[in-house]
């Protein structure tokens, strides 16, 4: 075995070769090159100790440099020769006593050994001054030297003292920090420490350096940044504020500032003014009255972000902390500004814009998932809930981050991992700027360079895994999950929305509370208070996150018609939810949720009594995804799925089914609802044409559902099939929320009597309508066959021969006009589509209509208009009767259809608005009157929808005032309600004109 190979498995590098010239007889004689083996106990301890250090090779290059510096410089002092024979390290009193130190104490050596394997910078140091090992010496009471960062100074002090003394507090601060024996905020703690009392002693320095005709000046030092937060590096421009307390003090003071600067860049760092008002454009010390007139005036959200790090420092400690007493008022009011939280936004940006091409994946403080992403977001939710919060004015990250999390801001396992990764981002950090003392926060991309950073975090080789790919995990696993939360927190929409609640709404006691709520237009204050103390009251963590949510719900409220209702429907939806883990987090972390419920709650008491029901489908407001119509496709599946899944008991079957049905109900309502919301609207709204096509396909799926289930329970003969024809809104994709299902049954069996065939389909269709209008939490769906040969006095379920013999024989003409509309729904397909054909020749009879069809056709609609209009109903703003409302228009286009279909494929469709259109590009309507009707027509839809959601229940007419009529109004985009009734007049005035003109032509 040679040489070289037997100390490369201590993990020297060069196969060992170099390590055993420093290891060897010339050298440290720690190494016996004849045995091939460590010279003793003590020294196999030793070698073994280095090798376990960060780099090996740097710890044994620079213990061996300290061991000869100590020998030399005792050789020097002794009158001896300053190097051994032959070049050899001295053996003297020196080396003796460091040798001896490093076998005995335990400690020493840890504490030695790891800060020479960490640091060339303080290596150089030792070796400069190689007496200064002792000051890693374990005390006589066994423990480690205090390592709190306090200089140690005798005498007057001077510069070169006082730099000696920094380094020796750096060096025990590292040295326990490298150890494991504390951890990250006790080392940021101790180096702000060290920070402060150097800039005080600096600043003792440069007062006594005064000419004896300068009087002292009141003068503070304001710690800001990474100092003034307690969470200074090792290696960081200090910054600072300097504070006069007069004009008097100007001169003198300007001239100790600029001395103390001087003394910090000598020492330990640079000390940084840049922060001052004016940045270094401006005077390096401001008098405290012009310090408040600059930030009440001039400060940016920035300047005001910076402050909330401020601290006393140095110099006259009592006037900064008047001075951060008198600007604490405006940092706790500057999230208010209009563009406080997108100036945050701007800021954060421009950092990541302006870091070195190709840097940002490896810059651990300014690159995405750095530590300025944490920072950031702590700040802004700081700025924002600190107004009312004390407990989050705390100027350091890591205590602010718990505060948040302490007070509900931020959820538990988000504020776990931010911590996580910003401990982790920090202790990179330290290791990296240790290395050389410099400033720096990239990490390297050499292989060297890497694997000592590795190293020195404490990562060893597993099998199949090198410490560096360990790393390099996670490393990538913070800076993700760091970035994807600073996104979630930064652009939370709920920040911007508590932001703009004035700090004193935030703050209400009872009387004020009562003031306020009057003054945003609750009817019943009393009522409201006591619903807020229901909420918000003690000391749980739901109670903290209620008391942030509610100012800001609040104003939401107040932007509807009845601000009471809202309120009132909130605490309904909290006291079911309330327990539930993910409700109050979900509205706090999940987007636009908590505004979008208060719009839902206060303008919808349909959408609101759907979510009292259904509290879980809070959910689906949380996603721009779940805010769109489902396809009719997987809506019949899983609609059929969840009628399967009982196919043994109907009432579960059916209880199942009309549940899902009430989740797409609130599903399309709150989409509707939020589609004219501006910055709360999804993505893509959805319209009165999208609406009524969905609601249409949700009736498809719940029919299907349940004669599936009706089948189940009344089977009837075999072979017996049985299918379902829409008709009216549904037929036609037009359903709107008030619609019952308006239908036709038919039945068809080849090989049964056709007696228990009818019959069996009759109990099919009352089983089907029963289910579903049963008394339920569910909305029920009505099931109309009014429509049906001889309407309500005819049987309920025909055979498709009787529908045959019945048109052929008596059928009139209103028959094949709402015929028009007939299209298959569910049941038997290849029956639903025979009856289509057969409707086909009812609906679009051979060459149209007889002039006397037409007469009569327009005869039923003037009969309709007097005999079916609601008895007190306003004619000209009833939506689905009245003058240029829904039945105008689709009667127009009806007769349309049945004079001109049977030669115009076009117009044969169920849906009012294309067979308007097919009728424009056939040249049977003019244009103009096509835009008129189907505005008119749109309109109608619209505000019957509208109602609806805001009345809770079906109604068609219109107010002319009143809070429903506003709450429409806000539904429908906005705008003056008198203006609006005033539109809808007039659009429905020349809907009403175009549609005669057409019934007429």
């Amino acid at each position: 075995m040679t040489r070289p190979s037997r100390l490369a498995r201590y993990g020297f590098a060069d196969n060992g070769a170099r390590a055993a010239d420093l290891l060897g007889p010339t050298g440290l004689r720690l190494w016996d090159a004849e045995a091939q083996n460590p010279t003793g106990t003590d020294a196999a301890e030793l070698i073994h100790s280095l090798s376990r250090a960060a780099d090996p090779n740097l710890a044994l290059r620079q213990l061996h440099r300290l061991v000869d510096a100590a020998g030399r410089a005792a050789d020097r002092a002794n009158g001896g020769p300053a190097t051994g024979p032959g070049g050899e390290i001295s053996t003297n009193e020196a080396t003796g006593a460091l040798f001896e130190a490093v076998y005995r104490d335990h400690g020493l050596r840890r504490r030695l050994v790891a800060v020479l394997g960490a640091s060339s910078a303080l290596g150089d140091h030792l070796v400069a001054n190689p007496d200064d090992w002792q000051v890693l010496a374990t005390g006589k009471t066994g423990l480690p030297p205090s390592a709190e960062g306090h200089l140690e100074l005798e005498g007057e002090p001077t510069v070169p003292e006082l730099r000696r003394a920094y380094r020796i507090q750096l060096l025990r601060i590292a040295a326990a920090d490298l150890t494991g024996g504390r951890g990250l905020e006790p080392t940021m703690a101790a180096l702000s420490r060290l920070a402060d009392e150097t800039l005080s002693t600096a600043y003792d320095i440069a007062v006594a350096g005064l000419p004896q005709s300068a009087t002292e000046p009141r003068l503070a030092v304001v710690a800001m940044g990474k100092c003034g937060g307690n969470e200074l590096n090792y290696v960081s421009d200090v910054d600072v504020i300097f504070v006069a307390a007069g004009d008097e003090d100007l001169s003198a003071g300007t001239t100790v500032a600029a001395r103390l600067i001087e003394i910090g860049g000598q020492v330990a760092w640079p000390v940084d003014a840049a922060l001052r008002p004016e940045g270094s454009r401006g005077p390096l010390v401001r008098t405290l009255a012009s310090h408040q007139a600059y930030y009440r005036r001039w400060a940016r959200t920035w300047e005001f972000q910076a402050l909330l790090k401020a601290r006393p420092a140095a110099g006259d400690l009592v006037l900064a902390q008047e001075w951060i007493d008198d600007l604490a008022p405006l940092v706790w009011h500057a999230a208010e500004r209009p563009e406080a939280v997108a100036d945050v936004r701007d800021m954060r940006r421009k950092i990541i814009d302006n870091l070195p091409p190709g840097q940002q994946d490896r810059e651990i403080k300014r690159g995405p998932g750095g530590l300025r992403d944490i920072e950031f977001a702590v700040q802004l939710l700081q700025l924002v809930h600190g107004r009312i919060d004390e407990t989050l004015r705390s100027g350091g990250t890591l205590p602010a981050l718990r505060a948040l999390v302490a007070g509900g801001y931020v959820g538990r396992e988000d504020g776990e991992t931010l911590l996580r990764g910003y401990r982790f981002l920090r202790g990179v950090e330290h290791r990296l700027q240790l290395q050389q003392l410099r400033r720096t926060h990239t990490v390297p991309d050499d292989p060297a360079g890497l694997r000592w950073l590795a190293a020195s975090l404490g990562y060893t080789a597993l099998p199949g895994r090198a410490a560096v790919e360990a790393f390099r995990s996670d490393w990538v696993g913070h800076a993700a999950q760091v970035r994807r939360l600073h996104v979630k927190l930064l652009y939370r929409p709920l920040l911007e929305a508590v932001a703009r609640v004035p700090a004193e709404a935030l703050r209400m006691t009872s009387e004020s509370a009562a003031k306020r709520l009057t003054i945003l237009g609750f009817a019943d204050p009393a009522a409201a208070i006591r619903h807020l103390q229901a909420l918000t009251g003690g000391v749980t963590r739901t109670a903290a996150i209620q008391r942030t949510l509610l100012p800001m719900l609040l104003q939401e409220f107040a932007d509807a018609p009845e601000p009471d209702r809202g309120l009132l429907s909130y605490r309904h939806v909290s006291d079911k939810l309330g327990s539930t883990p993910w409700y109050l987090r979900l509205l706090r972390d999940g987007g636009p949720v908590a505004r979008r419920l208060a719009r839902v709650l206060s303008l919808s008491r349909y959408a609101t009594d759907l979510l009292t029901r259904d509290p879980e489908a809070l959910r689906l407001l949380a996603d721009d995804a779940e805010l769109l119509p489902r396809s009719r496709e997987s809506l019949m599946v899983g609609f059929a799925s969840a009628a399967e899944r009982h196919y043994d008991d109907p009432v579960k079957a059916t209880v199942a089914v009309r549940a899902l049905r009430r989740r797409e109900l609130f599903r399309l309502a709150s989409a509707d609802i939020l589609s004219k919301a501006g910055d709360l609207a999804p993505a893509q709204p959805i319209d009165v044409d999208k609406l009524g096509i969905a609601l249409s396909d949700v009736t498809d799926a719940t029919l299907n559902a349940a004669l599936q289930v009706a089948r189940q329970a009344k089977p009837g003969p075999y072979g017996m099939r049985f299918a379902i024809i829409g008709m009216g809104r549904l037929g036609g994709y037009e359903m709107s929320y008030p619609s019952d299902a308006d239908v036709l049954f038919v039945y068809d069996c080849v090989d049964c009597p056709d007696s228990e065939a009818s019959s069996a389909a009759h109990a099919v269709a009352e089983e089907l309508r029963r289910m579903l209008a049963a008394p339920a939490p569910d909305p029920p769906l009505g099931v109309d066959a009014d429509l049906r040969p001889e309407g309500r006095q005819g049987p309920l379920v025909r055979s498709l021969g009787a529908y045959q013999q019945y048109y052929a024989r008596w059928s009139r003409v209103w028959e094949a006009q709402a015929l028009l509309r007939a299209r298959f729904v569910c049941g038997d397909e290849s029956l639903g589509r025979e009856f289509e054909q057969l409707a086909d020749t009812m609906r679009y009879p051979s060459g149209g209509l007889s002039r006397e069809q037409v007469t009569e056709i327009r005869r039923i609609k003037a009969r309709v208009e007097t005999e079916r209009m609601p008895r007190g109903a306003d004619p000209n703003t009833h939506t689905k009767l009245g003058r240029g409302g829904l039945s105008d228009v689709e009667w127009a286009v009806q007769l349309l259809q049945l004079r001109h279909a049977y030669a115009l494929p076009a117009l044969r469709m169920t849906r009012t608005l294309e067979a308007l259109n097919a009728a424009v590009k056939a040249k049977l309507v003019d244009k103009v009157d096509a835009a008129a009707m189907a505005a008119g027509w749109t309109l109608a839809a619209q505000v019957r929808n509208a109602l609806t959601l805001v009345r809770g229940r079906p109604t068609d007419q219109l107010p002319r005032h009143g809070v429903e009529l506003a709450g429409t109004v806000q539904l429908l985009g906005g705008g003056d309600p008198g203006e609006f009734v005033d539109r809808y007049l007039r659009l429905t005035r020349r809907s009403r004109a175009a549609m005669e003109r057409v019934m007429e032509s």
